[in-house]
């Protein structure tokens, strides 16, 4: 089991290393999901990778955010350098330089990131089909769900990492989109302004119910191995070292089968919590326990006590490297130490001539005696071998000097790697997409029953694959252009969903939308046709060519980008924009209703959250998951000829009634005067949302 520890700065990564960390994922100068952190220039990137090489830790570098496509030259040069440093493995999200590394380094060992929202077996299959080594899994799910999607990809390759200890985020990873539509800062670029800890309000809530206490499955190590978790992964690159270094010492012992010390854990809560930890989705069990906020009694336990006592965790090397020594001390010849480890490295140090005894010769259970005082390095000795002529003598000091001199060695060359090979290619340049014809409309629903006619003049009118078949087939006998969209929640449901899938393809529905790589796994496993979803997060034209080479059709792109960004992404995948509707902004597991006094079957689907001005957002289920939707509508029907280089504009119908759902389609077929629809946009409120302010 490894244990992998979060290197948010340098103290951090020696923290993480001398309290027995195995890996450590670290961000650099730019494109990481941790943007706050202070994170490795190249300079100390290169020595942050020679220090864990020498002592025998892997380096996970994070390259995870979304690019835009003027950013993914300056991403691949890091991700060339990262090459020449022979790091472990790039732990990326982005599917543009997904395909970008494939074709340039396609010998660098690649993770993904729980920013690409793993949920179910078919994500992480479609992941191993691209040639990934690693799968990082949504913090969301449960045991069994990790078993099941490791026993789904029994016959691939790929491994299983997954969360073990540190903040859990209230939406699923790269699902939030709450800090970029309110503040322009996006999660999926590294800059999250954590929205979520301020007061937002369930009735009968706390108060803080976007805020889930810390997860800590550190006692409980040995049920993910069994679950088929390769990697236990610990939150927390924003930390101090000294969490860090109670965090990965505490895994350690649970890893190695050892009781964890009760001041350790003590410790470990007084540094970083928040009222306590949770095991809540582990164990599948979600509700109001899940919740916390930092308390004052949370802060106030961190004394200078306590981080004394984690700074003392990793004040000196830890001797984690064995090492085989041999001794060879003969008459007229140099004493000569060597030095040895597992990996194939071999150094060698001189001293002078032994000279003859006049009294005590020297000894070979006082030369292994001594040779053993590795301490202060990151070896032990394994194996001390001593060839020793007879009646010879050598001073103690010679015998320290050597010993030093020769690990010393031994530490440079263990800290020394080849390359991975990289092949500097140009990025084509992206050539305006020039749609085929003017956009056509889709069409987003909930329910059967709030489908009007005119959804008839569509390009395909999507419902949830969990609608009745009857229903489908009597839109289908009307003359929609009916499609099923999978949820983006996909916990445990895989084989159900599956069987719909089947179902609908029997009464001749042949088009899925897909908002995530598992549902788009799923969809196409089960021979449909593949419409992307805004949640995939497209935003390059290298990644519309990966999701086409995946099998897509066609996909939404990310409504982070302004409308001018969007226009400008190349490529022959036909693509479109949301042009109308709540805009999602959380893809939570646990509700955020649940932390409140109404039950599930008392909010049928329909609950409101209130932040601290009294603006409502509607909070709606989707599929296993539920969805936190903006307080107000994107709204473009007046701005439609500012939309450029779409095949088709999607409008999302969540919380309208028929009334509402028949005046916004009238508006976005042309049916109304612009000046009216003008009007009617000035007295109910409403948002451009991205599409001209952008983001950081």
């Amino acid at each position: 089991m490894e244990i992998l520890s979060p290197a948010g700065s340098p103290d951090s990564l020696i923290a993480a290393v001398r309290s027995g960390a195995d890996a450590v994922y670290l961000g650099g100068s730019a494109f990481s999901a941790r943007a706050a952190a202070k994170n490795f220039d190249d300079d100390a990137l290169r020595q942050a990778v020679e220090y864990c090489h020498a002592r025998g830790v892997k380096v996970y570098l994070a390259l995870n955010t979304l690019l835009r496509q003027e950013e993914l030259p300056a991403a691949l040069e890091l991700a060339e350098y990262a090459c020449s440093l022979a790091v472990d493995a790039l732990i990326v999200q982005d599917p543009g330089l997904i395909a970008l590394l494939r074709e340039r380094a396609p010998g660098l060992k690649l993770n993904a990131s729980t920013q690409m929202s793993i949920t179910n077996p078919a994500g992480a299959r479609l992941l191993a089909k691209n040639g990934f080594a690693r799968v990082v899994l949504a913090r969301e799910l449960s045991l069994s769900q990790i078993r099941e999607i490791k026993d789904g990809t029994k016959d691939t390759p790929i491994e299983i990492e997954s969360f073990v200890h540190g903040a859990l985020c209230m939406s699923v990873s790269g699902q939030c989109y709450f800090s970029s539509v309110l503040g322009s800062r996006s999660g999926n670029r590294g800059m999250c302004a954590q929205p979520c800890r301020l007061p937002f309000s369930v009735p009968g809530g706390t108060g803080h119910d976007l805020s889930l206490k810390d997860l800590s499955m550190i006692a409980r190590i040995s049920e993910l191995e069994n679950a088929g978790v390769t990697s236990a992964k610990i939150e927390g690159r924003m930390k101090r070292p000294e969490y860090v270094a109670a965090a990965t010492a505490a895994c350690r012992y649970s890893a190695d089968g050892r009781s964890i010390p009760p001041e350790l854990t003590e410790n470990l809560s007084a540094v970083f919590s928040r009222s306590g930890f949770t095991t809540g989705y582990p164990d599948g069990k979600f509700g109001r326990e899940m919740f916390g906020i930092r308390s004052r009694e949370d802060v106030t336990g961190a004394t200078k006590d306590v981080f004394g006592q984690l700074h003392a965790l990793y004040k000196d090397e830890l001797p984690r490297v064995p090492v085989r020594l041999e001794l060879m001390v003969r008459a007229g010849q140099p004493v000569t130490l060597s030095a040895a480890d597992d990996g194939g490295h071999r150094a060698e140090a001189l001293g002078e001539c032994p000279e003859p005894a006049l009294s005590r010769p020297i000894d070979e259970e006082r030369c292994r005696t001594q040779l053993q005082k590795t301490g202060g390095t990151p070896f032990f000795a394994q194996e001390v071998q001593c060839e020793i002529e007879p009646g010879l003598s050598l001073p103690i000091s010679m015998l320290n000097r050597l010993r030093r001199e020769v690990l010393e060695q031994l530490l440079v060359l263990r800290s020394q790697r080849k390359p991975v090979p990289f092949t500097r290619l140009t990025i084509p340049a992206a050539e305006p997409h020039q749609p085929a014809k003017l956009p056509r409309l889709r069409a987003s629903f909930r329910r059967e029953e709030d489908v009007p006619e005119l959804a008839k003049q569509c390009e395909l009118v999507y419902l949830p694959v969990n609608v009745p078949e009857k229903q489908f087939a009597e839109l289908l006998s009307r003359g929609f252009p009916m499609a099923a969209s999978l949820p983006r929640g996909i916990f445990g449901s895989e084989n159900r969903l599956k069987e719909r899938l089947e179902a609908l393809k029997k009464i001749g529905v042949r088009d899925v939308w897909a908002g995530t790589l598992g549902a788009a796994g799923l969809a196409l496993e089960s021979g449909m046709k593949v419409h992307g979803g805004f949640s995939l997060n497209a935003m390059n034209t290298s990644a519309l060519e990966w999701l086409s080479r995946q099998g897509l059709c066609d996909t939404e792109l990310s409504f982070e980008l302004t409308l001018a960004q969007a226009a400008a992404v190349g490529g022959d995948l036909p693509r479109g924009l949301v042009v109308y509707g709540r805009q999602p902004l959380m893809l939570c597991r646990n509700c955020p209703g649940k932390n409140g006094s109404q039950s599930c079957a008392d909010c049928g689907g329909n609950a409101w959250l209130t932040d601290r001005r009294g603006v409502r957002f509607p909070v709606m289920c989707d599929g296993d998951a539920s969805e936190v939707l903006n307080s107000v509508p994107l709204y473009l029907a007046d701005r439609m000829r500012e939309v450029r280089g779409q095949d088709f504009g999607v409008l999302r119908f969540t919380v309208e009634n028929s009334v509402e759902i028949e005046e916004i389609f009238r508006n976005y077929l042309g049916l109304r005067a612009v000046e009216n629809t003008k009007r009617d946009k000035e007295q109910q409120p409403f948002t451009r949302g991205l599409y001209y302010r952008g983001i950081e």
